[in-house]
């Protein structure tokens, strides 16, 4: 299945691989001069437009497009002429009659009813004539509403292509539903492919890649039981109430206006008790059978409206009640009226087991008809419980609705806020901002208030992430400061995490100013939490400089990685951590907290931090030289970001590109960068995207480029980007014949790395004195830069400084010493994908009079992203459970993964995994 998802991000055609042949082969028949035709059936959404998608994507053909409409089915010849009119050029090559038919056809001439063979005809010719510059894809989507003149044009047309490079496909429903458009008897003698649901395996993988949050495991079976493999039901649910764990209400698809209207007549032919039985299904997210009979008999509901209900084919009562298509279930609660609705959740609450208070007070909530604390009350605990297993969304739409029904509005305003919270956190901005304004309609006391404007601030900072956020969040820590210190230090240390973000549009003085506020807020009554030590090492930095702050820095970086921040509530305080593990170059501290982030944030389905935990995640990956990796998890962030509405993480997709030494898309990628940077006023990502340029451009050789792409950003002191800047910069200047500008910097980078001291540091500060240096003294720091940074975590550091020694080494006339270093950064920098620095290093070898060899034991298949990341994290020794639990796929569609990956790579067993190189 391929489609759109939330924001427009598109979905791999999962599964169908004989059908995908099937096109495939139809396809290669053009480009050969063997046309053909082919039928697509299925039911709506089962991914015919998908399939038809898949053959669009063939490079070189010329694609002709009509869709089927359902008030057009009787305009003669409308179909038809969506298709040719791009084509119509060519009809003065015709013979006359057939130019004349089509001219009637299409209602340019009086000549009245046109001869449908010299129709048919001219089209054929017409298609044939369009074919001579390039092959003709033929595409007819919708094609059961097709008019009967069109369809009969086309079918002859179809039936006639054998020496054409001409194709025709036909998407066409089936008509196993009442009330559908039979199938068109024109097009019952062209070959088809009928498509079924997904597999067992691939529905499950891709449900997967639509929930990024904890869902009940009754609800989950309960989706893919209902969707019977169904793609488009298994990316339309989990955008509903599903993400609540089943706690909320069936929503109405999008899409689903036709195929709703017939079940709604289908629904209106039954008797109340069956449509009545039918709602209490609709309402009982998990399709318990014994809770439905429970409910049914205390509403007085005879035995025989099961019988009725199974025998309209709309539900079928097994091991677990589930309707035909996820659609039915919508169009049944939906078209019910609300008082039926109420009593069915009534008869629901009543029959529920007192072991499952959440259900019980789910179902009595959609029961009550006015404000009942009691009620209120049972869902505020419901969320508390929920938020405890993780659920993040099932514990908003409970304190939603405990807001909803609370009676006394001061209480209400508590609540509000505490769901506006929650629902921030699970990515829904627009109820967080409703319930906001909610609780703000009611007495609210300061306290409250300043809660208020904190959720709002922090929602700015979602969407926007620029300096009037970053102002809004100062500001509220601000209001908060008399009222609650510990808060307020809470929400000061968030500012300066978005400060981070903001980069070089935050002004200087500002920052200062807020960092003398928290120096002058006292400290909690219990003594220091890690949080307040991480603050004032950040407000040391600000005032007294990066040396002076290092000491409390350092502290408050071994608290959080000694196990500080292990809960959800904590995940701001992992991201503002990770930022001076960078600034400290202390890389296994900086991976061991943006993996412990995006573990708090998975784990507690908290979408709206998604993005964030997994772009820290991701550079900590490319430093370490793992691009593929860090493709996979930017990749999932901009799915993430789209769906909850904030800006994508570019910063990381550009330095993932360049480092991997992909010119044409770091171009096209730092573009769109620089211009939505400079239009959010977002610091951080100019200065990502002059790192990653500065980056690409050293790899290439293109130094005084380089130089002038950087400038801007070496002259910066960026809180956690300093250990990026610098080197390339001094690189790039040194090779460009500008170290009088490398000097300086080069002196800043020295404080930085001995306040530091660790291996990537010290390895940093050394390579990049050896490029200002001559003589014998280049040489020892060259060789102490690479011991130094082979201890580090920095395996594309590493060969880098390999391959500035071997450079060195040639100009200095040392060849045979030159070819080793170059040689072996060659390897690893092919190894890592570093493709711009390996031929860099290819280059410089083949200046001493040798060749660049392949690497030995290189595997030539390809993975898929998902593929790789698997394959990376079950050579760490996980297991298939392991691994589908931080990707959200099921063990077996792990182990259906794995047989691929092991197809691919030609080894047999997991052990064999460790050794090879891997590569997307």
């Amino acid at each position: 299945m391929r489609g759109s998802g939330p924001g427009g991000e598109r979905h791999a055609l999962l599964g169908r691989r004989s059908e995908r042949d099937t096109v495939d082969r139809l396809i290669d028949g053009i480009r050969s001069r063997h046309g053909g035709a082919l039928v697509v059936r299925g039911e709506p959404g089962i991914g015919k437009t998908a399939l038809i998608e898949h053959a669009l994507a063939a490079p070189g053909l010329k694609v002709l497009r009509a869709v089927g409409a359902e008030f057009e089915s009787e305009l003669v010849f409308a179909a038809l002429h969506q298709l040719c009119g791009p084509v119509l050029r060519w009809q003065e090559c015709l013979p006359v009659p057939q130019r004349e038919a089509l001219d009637a056809a299409f209602g340019r001439t009086g000549d009245g009813t046109p001869n449908r063979f010299h129709v048919g005809l001219a089209v054929l010719n017409l298609l044939s004539e369009a074919a001579a510059e390039q092959p003709v894809l033929c595409v007819v989507d919708d094609a059961h509403w097709l008019d009967q003149a069109s369809a009969q044009a086309l079918a002859f047309v179809a039936r006639r292509l054998q020496a054409e490079p001409v194709a025709l496909i036909f998407a066409e429903r089936d008509a196993s539903e009442r009330h559908e458009p039979a199938g068109l008897l024109e097009l019952a003698c062209l070959p088809e492919v009928r498509l079924s649901g997904l597999a067992d395996d691939e529905a499950r993988r891709l449900l997967a890649s639509q929930i990024h949050v904890p869902l009940d495991a009754a609800v989950h079976d309960r989706i893919l039981a209902e969707a019977r493999g169904n793609p488009l039901a298994l990316l339309e649910l989990p955008h509903g109430a599903d993400l609540a764990g089943g706690f909320a209400l069936p929503a109405a698809s999008p899409a689903s206006g036709k195929v709703a209207a017939s079940y709604q007549a289908r629904l209106a032919e039954l008797p109340a008790e069956t449509r009545t039985l039918l709602l209490i299904a609709a309402a009982e997210p998990t399709g318990c059978p014994i809770l439905l009979g429970a409910a049914a008999e205390r509403l007085g509901i005879p035995a025989e409206a099961v019988t009725l209900a199974e025998d309209s084919g709309l539900l079928a009562i097994g091991g677990r009640a589930r309707f035909r298509h996820p659609l039915v279930r919508s169009t049944v609660y939906r078209s019910a009226g609300l008082d039926d609705r109420r009593a069915v959740h009534r008869a629901l609450a009543e029959v529920v087991a007192d072991t499952e208070p959440d259900r019980k007070a789910w179902h009595s909530a959609q029961a009550a008809c006015k404000p009942d604390e009691d009620v209120a009350a049972a869902l505020e605990r419901s969320a508390e419980r929920a938020r405890a297993r993780g659920g993040v969304a099932a514990a908003a739409a409970f304190l939603e609705k405990a807001a909803n029904l609370t009676p006394d509005l001061a209480r209400r305003g508590v609540r509000a806020v505490a769901a506006a919270r929650a629902k921030r956190d699970s990515g829904d901005a627009e109820a967080a901002l409703s319930l906001l304004s909610m609780a703000e309609a009611g007495p609210l006391d300061d306290l409250q208030r300043a809660t208020v404007a904190t959720l709002r601030a922090r929602m700015a900072f979602d969407r926007n992430r620029d300096d009037a956020a970053v102002e809004k969040l100062l500001g509220a820590a601000r209001l908060m400061a008399p009222l609650d210190t510990c808060t307020a230090r809470e929400t000061f240390l968030e500012a300066f995490a978005a400060a981070v973000f903001v980069g070089r549009f935050t002004p200087v003085d500002r920052m200062r100013e807020t960092a003398e506020t928290v120096r002058a807020l006292s400290p909690t009554p219990l003594g220091p939490r890690p949080l307040d030590v991480l603050l004032d090492g950040l407000t040391a930095q600000v005032r007294h400089g990066y040396a002076a702050a290092v000491p409390e820095l350092r502290r408050a970086v071994d608290i959080y990685r000694g196990g500080a921040g292990r809960d959800a509530c904590d995940v701001g305080q992992l991201w503002a951590a990770c930022g001076p593990a960078m600034d400290l170059w202390d890389d296994a501290a900086w991976r061991e907290l943006a993996a412990r982030q995006l573990e708090l944030v998975r784990g507690a389905g908290m979408l709206a931090e998604l993005p964030v935990a997994l772009s820290y995640r991701a550079l900590a990956h490319v430093h370490a030289g793992e691009f593929a990796d860090a493709a996979a998890l930017v990749d999932e962030a901009h799915a993430i970001a789209a769906e909850v509405g904030t800006p994508a993480m570019l910063h990381v997709d550009v330095t993932v590109a360049a480092w991997r030494g992909d010119e044409e898309r770091t171009t096209q990628l730092a573009d769109i960068a620089t211009h939505d940077a400079a239009a959010r006023g977002e610091g951080r990502l100019l200065s990502a995207t002059e790192y990653s340029r500065t980056v690409l451009l050293n790899g290439l050789g293109r130094y005084d480029a380089a130089l002038a792409t950087c400038l801007t950003a070496g002259d910066l002191d960026e809180i956690s980007f300093y250990s990026w800047v610098p080197v390339e910069f001094i690189e790039a200047a040194t090779h460009a014949g500008r170290s009088d500008l490398a000097e300086p910097v080069m002196r800043r980078l020295s404080e930085r790395t001995a306040a530091s001291g660790s291996e990537w540091a010290l390895g940093t500060e050394l390579r990049s004195r050896a490029l200002l240096t001559e003589g014998p003294a280049a040489e020892k720091l060259y060789r102490e830069a690479i011991e130094r940074l082979t201890g580090s975590e920095g395996a594309p550091h590493v060969a880098r400084a390999r391959l500035l020694y071997g450079e060195w080494l040639r100009r200095e006339g040392r060849r045979t010493e030159a070819r080793v270093e170059l040689q072996t950064a060659y390897e690893q920098l092919s190894a890592l994908g570093a493709a711009a620095f390996a031929a860099r290093a290819a280059r410089e070898l083949a200046a001493t009079g040798a060749r660049a060899r392949k690497r030995v034991g290189e595997v030539p298949t390809r993975l898929t992203a998902q593929e790789f990341r698997i394959a990376r994290l079950v050579a760490t020794g996980a297991t298939s459970k392991e691994v589908g639990t931080q990707l959200f796929l099921s063990p077996r569609t792990i182990d259906a993964h794995l047989r691929n990956i092991f197809r691919k790579l030609g080894v047999t067993s997991r052990r064999q995994l460790r050794d090879l190189p891997l590569t997307t």
